[in-house]
This record gives C-alpha cells, structure tokens and sequence, in this order.
C-alpha cells in the first residue's frame, strides 16, 4: 500500500509513482525559495502501512473534550485554533487568508509564504523552538503557511500529471489544505538527511516534538497507525496548534486525533 502524506512542501510534479507517496507538494512553479540552511527536501519513499479498521463512527462520550476546554473554540471558522480541516471538512470560504500571518522567529529553512504562519502559532512556536534548543534539539520551520493558489497549482499539477485518483491520494484538495490555516507547519532538524520522510520520527527533533508539542499547544495532527481516520498516514513533522489546554488534555487522555478528540466522523477519503 502506499503511503499518504498531507504535507512535503517541495519537489517538482510528481511521476506516477511519487504520486502515491506525497502530498501538497506545490511543483517546481510554486515551490517557495529556500533559505539558509538550503535543504531541498525529497519526495517520501513509499512505505507499506498496517491498515487498521476505521474507528466508530459512534464516538464514546469518555473522548470528548472535557468540560473546561469543550465551550472554548468553533470547529468549523477558520480563524479558530479548534478549525478541523480534512477530506471531509473543507474550509469556509475555502479561499481563507488568515489575517494575522506573521514570520515566526525561529530558525528557517524556506522563505516566502512558507515561512509563516498565524500569530499565535507563531508565539508558540518561537517558545517551543526555544525549549528545544534549550534541551540541544535543533528544530526548524521547514513549511509552514500555504496559500489556496498554492494548492489549486499544486493539486492541478498532480491532477495533469497522474489523474484524478492518484491526485486525491496524493494531494489535499484545494481548501482542504491545513496548511491553509495558518494553524499548522513542517519541523526539520536542519540536516535534511529524512526531511518529510518516515524516517524523519526517528530523529531528535521528531523524538523531541512528539514528547513536548502539547506544552506549547501543538499536536502532531497525523499520528501513526490513524490513517483510516485521518486520512494521511503518520506525519511525525506536521504539528498543529490547537492550545495547552486542549493539547495536554490530548495528551494526558491518550487520544491521538482531533476527530476522535471532537466527536468527529473519521475522514480517509474525500466524500
């Protein structure tokens, strides 16, 4: 089988085969210039994947969010950092601009649009980078906001090149883009060796993310072995902020997806 990805930022229009192994992948027209350190990352190697059974779609109540957090942040506005964006859930308008995007201060490894994201995000993401490199992790953005004219060129590219199926394997639709938000970035380490690659979860700043993004707020939004719900298989690079809160009681709870977290349908294709 193999692998979805909802995020390898770079890489020309892919072949057949890379189709199937990568996603929003803007081709060579729409990649963002990159910046010190120059790291071009490559398109993910097909992976198989277990497949496991789609959760039920009757959510039990004990992974609801729990009472303090549940009032706080709509599901559905964009400018929401409980926004949730998938195969099933499209952004509306699905044109969105967040209007606060701002170049975080944390150490780069693209330019342009790419390297920024919300406000918020942005506060986060500056003290986590910060905790990290504290701890002798290095971390970098390596993408982060993607506009949806970015993504009408990246799906179109795969759509030309490998057709419609293959397309939606591949590539977020345009306005199903998280990236979109401004709620969401790609880490790297700086060395590039498994940027957007499986390998990459087994590298320090992926070890170090997945043990302390909720501190911050962030959630690595596509965990492994939740492909059948979140329609993309395990992204340990793509964080996603939702808030401390929400985060820790994620992360305290043991629940692993922001659909079983919200009481949301499982989403592994488009409907």
């Amino acid at each position: 089988m193999a692998a979805l990805a909802a995020c390898t930022p770079n890489g020309t229009v892919p072949s057949p085969v890379g189709a199937n192994a990568t996603s929003e992948v803007p081709p060579a027209s729409g990649t963002p210039s990159v910046a010190t350190p120059s790291v071009e990352p490559t398109e993910p190697v097909p992976v198989a994947a277990p497949v496991e059974p789609a959760p039920s779609s009757d959510t039990p109540a004990s992974t609801a969010p729990s009472h303090s957090v549940a009032p706080q942040h709509s599901l559905t506005d964009p400018a929401s950092p409980w926004v949730v964006v998938n195969k099933h859930l499209a952004l509306a308008p699905q044109d969105y601009v967040p209007a606060d995007l701002v170049q975080p201060g944390v150490r780069l490894a693209v330019s342009g649009e790419a390297a920024l994201v919300n406000r918020t995000t942005a506060a986060a993401a500056e003290k986590m980078f910060g905790a990290a490199a504290a701890e002798g992790v290095i971390m970098t953005l390596a993408s982060g906001y993607r506009s949806y004219s970015t993504q009408v060129t990246t799906y179109n590219g795969y759509v030309a090149s490998t057709g419609q199926v293959a397309a939606d394997r591949a590539s977020a639709r345009p306005g199903h883009s998280e990236h979109q938000t401004g709620w969401s970035f790609d880490i790297g380490d700086g060395a590039g060796a498994c940027s957007f690659q499986p390998c990459f979860a087994e590298q320090p700043a992926a070890v170090w993310a997945k043990a302390n993004a909720h501190k911050f707020g962030f959630v690595v939004r596509y965990p492994w072995m939740f492909h059948d719900t979140t329609g993309y298989f395990y992204e340990s690079w793509h964080l996603r902020y939702i808030g401390i809160e929400a985060a820790t009681d994620m992360a305290t709870r043991g629940i692993a997806t922001l659909e079983e977290y919200f009481g949301l349908e499982a989403a592994p294709d488009y409907l």
